[in-house]
């Protein structure tokens, strides 16, 4: 069957016309049918920044979590066998849906994620950037010949996909990152089910859906539920069909997910967070390394895995840095995520923000100095950067997610490397230094598998490995590296001469 042969709603070749707005957001996509859940509850979406209700969802449970995983393992089985090209075409059509749709996502992303207008177009770009790189990996499935010790013995080994999918995402960079886990999914011939984080679950699934079914993927192959954690989280991932679950968010959540993953022996990619270090050492650039931990630290308020936690200084240049950062804090402009002109915009929520302002507080009575004191404004927190900060204190040690930057001060390379890696987490990092190679001889020695030569640490490229370490999680997305994690192999072996065997 060719499923990609289904007339589309986006044609490969031509301009495209305005398309209406995408709009039924009180539903969600369960089993190849827009239908509302059957929880009885209801999931109120909320603008962090104006407060202003967007939707509200009557919320799936249990019931519904069935339903799409049975759907999606049927439509799988449909979807496997589709030519290479046909998925392709899908997913390449989906990346001209998001381009057509390019303002209409991002007002989706301001509206409901808190995203200042800078963050939401580098979060669509990711989004579109990351549809047009999966879409060559139908072809790169590829399995291997190898040779036997047995005599007239030829092994093979095919590649395909584990079966169904269950994404469970977070709210930071809700598009993208259940995206990154979607999207090759799909190309490699699984289905997925996705449950978006009850903060985003517009921009963490709906839209997802609205695209792909613009896309002319076929019913049942995607399903999203939306619903609370505490109510959908165990049956969707202790399903017996859903064959790996790729999970971003918290710890605390993770460590549970692994925990349920591997009682029903199932796999489990997990990314649990990061406590990214931004080594300045003696002989960096300054003013990159500036410009570099401004755009590190506040993008989208501090409110991303990738995001600066700590700023290590040497001691011979800290001063010089902190004449020159505090200053470039203060200028950024608070407010309206609507504004293109706004660098800060709300906290996601009124729990995570008092959690921020107990660390910072906790981290001033243990000493620590104020250089840039934030003021609350409704969820808004305008930035603060403390000084004298020691990988004791609270805002070192914990995640921020949060518009907060520590400095802390160091004496050379090796004293750099063990405040660096004094932490469980390990995730992304950066190092500034003139001398590239000095840069590199450092990277490699710290404990984080993502690691950025003067450049700042939120780099996420499709086609290359991301992932944590540690207990910031295990496995990768991005490349070949996300379709090992997506598929599974076959050995054939295939006897061609009459074997000799050990009995009878």
């Amino acid at each position: 069957m060719h499923v990609g042969h289904e007339t589309p709603s986006v044609p490969l070749d031509g301009a495209l016309d305005a398309p209406a707005r995408f709009d039924g957001f009180e539903r969600m996509p369960l089993a190849g049918s827009w239908r509302r859940g059957r929880a009885g509850k209801l999931l109120t979406d909320h603008d962090p920044y104006s407060g202003d209700v967007l939707v509200e969802i009557p919320a799936a449970d249990a019931r519904d979590v069935d339903e799409a995983y049975r759907a999606a393992a049927a439509s799988q089985r449909r979807w496997a066998v589709a030519l290479p090209q046909e998925r392709r075409d899908v997913l390449e059509r989906a990346a001209r849906v998001a381009e057509a749709r390019r303002e209409e996502i991002v007002e989706w992303l301001i509206k409901e994620s808190g995203s200042t207008r800078t963050k939401a177009i580098f979060e669509w770009k990711l989004f579109r950037d990351g549809l047009l790189e999966y879409a060559s990996h139908p072809f790169h499935a590829e399995g291997r010949i190898l040779p036997s010790s047995v005599p007239g013995k030829e092994n093979r080994v095919y590649r395909r996909p584990v079966g169904v999918v269950g994404v469970i995402g977070t709210w930071s960079f809700p598009l993208h990152l259940a995206t990154r886990a979607v999207g090759p999914a799909l190309a490699a011939g699984n289905a997925v089910v996705v449950k978006p984080s009850s903060h985003t679950p517009v921009t963490g699934g709906l839209v997802i859906a609205k695209v792909f079914e613009e896309a002319g993927l076929p019913p049942g192959v995607l399903s999203v539920v939306v619903g609370a954690g505490e109510d959908l989280g165990g049956p969707f991932v202790e399903h017996a069909l859903a064959r790996a679950i790729a999970f971003t968010g918290s710890q605390a959540v993770g460590r549970r997910v692994g925990e349920l993953c591997g009682r029903h022996v199932k796999r489990a990619r997990l990314e649990l967070g990061g406590n990214v270090p931004f080594i300045v050492l003696d002989d960096a650039d300054l003013d990159r390394a500036v410009d570099a931990a401004v755009a590190g630290k506040f993008l989208h308020q501090g409110q991303t895995d990738l995001a600066i936690n700590r700023i290590l200084v040497d001691a011979r240049v800290h001063d010089a840095f902190v004449a020159r950062f505090v200053p470039r804090v203060a200028s950024l402009r608070v407010g309206d995520p609507s504004d293109p002109k706004t660098a800060i915009g709300p906290i996601i929520s009124r729990a995570r923000l008092d959690d921020l302002l107990r660390k910072v507080d906790a981290t001033i009575a243990r000493g620590a100095a104020v250089l840039l004191r934030g003021q609350v404004s409704g969820l808004v927190l305008s930035p603060i950067v403390l000084s004298g900060v020691t990988n004791d204190m609270p805002a070192a040690y914990e995640e921020l997610f949060g518009p907060v930057a520590p400095i802390l001060r160091f004496d050379g390379e090796e004293d750099a490397i063990r405040i660096a890696n004094d932490t469980e987490l390990g995730l992304s990092s950066a190092v500034f230094t003139r001398d590239g190679e000095r840069g590199a001889r450092i990277a490699r020695r710290l404990e984080a598998p993502m690691t950025h030569v003067n450049d700042w640490p939120v780099n996420d490229e499709a086609h290359v490995a991301f992932g944590g370490e540690s207990a910031s999680g295990h496995g990768r997305h991005g490349g070949r590296w996300a379709l090992d994690e997506l598929t599974s192999v076959h050995w054939i072996s295939v006897q061609e001469t009459r074997r000799r065997y050990p009995i009878g």
